[in-house]
């Protein structure tokens, strides 16, 4: 059976993951990568703060974000999001260009290219 929480203990576990993402100077970043995480594609720098919530989502602000030079050729297929200090707060996150946590303009990257995120969200399980 599926372990479930109440919307204020969902509301202030997300709080302590943005107050996380959003701790360290300088920003967070968001990192696109290839599958099992076997290389970092994109870099993309997130807003402080970096997202915004409502109960128990997190959306990104200030999308839509780029890289405007892709650190590596590859598909995308899942991100993370680090503090500013290098250390990961956020896992496994999907990407896409539709359905996914993370939406980008495509998941084909080649390196030195633009790569845009147009939409980011992070929602609390059940």
């Amino acid at each position: 059976m599926a372990v479930n929480y109440s919307a204020a203990v969902k509301a202030a576990r997300m709080q302590a993951v943005l107050d996380a993402i959003d701790a360290s100077a300088p920003v967070a970043t968001l990192e696109i990568c290839s599958a099992a995480f076997a290389a970092v594609l994109a870099t993309i720098p997130l807003s402080d703060p970096s997202f915004t919530r409502a109960a128990d989502v997190l959306t990104m602000a200030g999308v839509p974000k780029s890289d405007t030079s892709a650190d590596n050729t590859g598909t995308a297929a899942v991100a993370r999001i680090k503090d500013g200090s290098g250390g990961t707060i956020v896992n496994n996150l999907t990407v896409g260009t539709t359905g996914t946590d993370i939406i980008l303009n495509s998941t084909a990257i080649t390196a030195g290219q633009t790569v845009t995120i147009t939409a980011g969200t992070i929602t609390h399980a059940a």
